[in-house]
């Protein structure tokens, strides 16, 4: 666990020239012990990816993209600590459970914080720039969806405001309902 607090990480948007930390990260979090529930992509499948798929992420969520923002931590070191990606979803489309979208919202995924800077405030910091961000984008709500076995996930989304709405979905046709939808609703 670090011993830093969440004043010491620079918490900023990703910037096109971010992507081979972007690259870094998401295998990372993808080879943590919980990756199987909390992404729906396995280490292989990204690792595949060529640098170029890296270098559209990174621009696509990136600071200047209105449609996605990718927020990363930077611990005192200059490595990343964390990060998280919101999408805002527009009305009248569907989701990428196939769910309607019913109104202008954020959606948050991708959620990750290396273990050794968990515990200290970060995940919170990590949020409080995403859905600031996700407000300014003049979303009604921002929601994300968790496992229902990753309880680590659920009270770290807990903690930071947002709430089961009840709705709880699959994103593979062969699996039952197993992910719960967590909201938090615009002030």
């Amino acid at each position: 666990m670090s011993t830093s607090t969440s004043d010491d990480y620079k918490v900023r948007a990703v910037r096109p020239d971010d992507w081979p930390a972007v690259k870094e990260l998401r295998l990372d979090a993808l080879r943590d012990p919980l990756a199987p529930v909390a992404f729906f992509e396995t280490y292989e499948e990204a690792a595949a990816h060529p640098d170029a798929f890296w270098q559209e992420r990174a621009i696509g969520s990136g600071e200047n993209s209105e449609s996605a923002r990718q927020i990363v931590a930077e611990a005192p070191d200059g490595s990343w600590a964390g990060c998280l990606t919101v999408l805002v979803e527009e009305p009248g489309t569907k989701d990428w459970t196939g769910h309607l979208v019913e109104r202008r919202q954020g959606h948050v995924v991708g959620v990750f914080v290396r273990p050794e800077h968990r515990g200290n405030g970060l995940i919170q910091a990590l949020f409080d720039a995403g859905v600031e961000w996700a407000w300014q984008q003049r979303v009604e709500r921002v929601r994300l969806f968790v496992h229902v076995d990753n309880g680590r996930a659920q009270g770290a989304y807990r903690k930071a405001g947002f709430l089961p709405s009840g709705l709880t979905v699959s994103f593979a046709k062969e699996e039952p309902e197993s992910e719960l939808e967590f909201v938090l609703e615009r002030p």
